[in-house]
């Protein structure tokens, strides 16, 4: 498999690094997301971490996006706080970012290293939660 890989968005990357500088505060918030709407803005958001296992600051975004009427997503970065840089979305998040937005680009890599790949590229013969449905009809 090749992936393909398409231009950084640096200025989310910029957006989910001040998130993560100035919100992200003890062991509760150790993550921030950023990502870019279909229509051009920006959404931003923290993880919740608990040790019953707290939503990523990736599944958080996709909420906050929906309250502001944004469901339609392009691309997602997600940075560590401390200065961590880039972090891929973990197992979890990668299946479900798949399942919300099939054509997603998702951000990763370090520093000069960063490269942007589609989420079908970091989850590959992937199971796709709506391809096994029963049809209700």
């Amino acid at each position: 498999m090749t992936t393909q890989t398409h231009p950084v968005d640096h200025e989310l990357v910029r957006a989910a690094a001040e998130i993560a500088r100035t919100r992200c505060r003890g062991d509760n918030h150790t993550m921030a997301a950023a990502a870019r709407t279909r229509d051009g803005r920006i959404v931003t958001a923290v993880n919740a971490y608990h040790f019953t296992g707290g939503p990523c600051a990736e599944l958080v975004l996709i909420g906050a996006a929906a309250t502001q009427g944004a469901y339609e997503l392009d691309t997602i970065v997600a940075v560590g706080d401390r200065d961590r840089g880039v972090v891929p979305p973990c197992g979890r998040c990668r299946q479900v970012l798949l399942d919300y937005f099939p054509a997603l680009e998702v951000i990763v890599g370090a520093g000069e290293l960063l490269r942007t790949v589609r989420i079908t590229d970091l989850l590959p013969e992937s199971y796709v939660w709506a391809d096994h449905q029963l049809d209700t009809e």
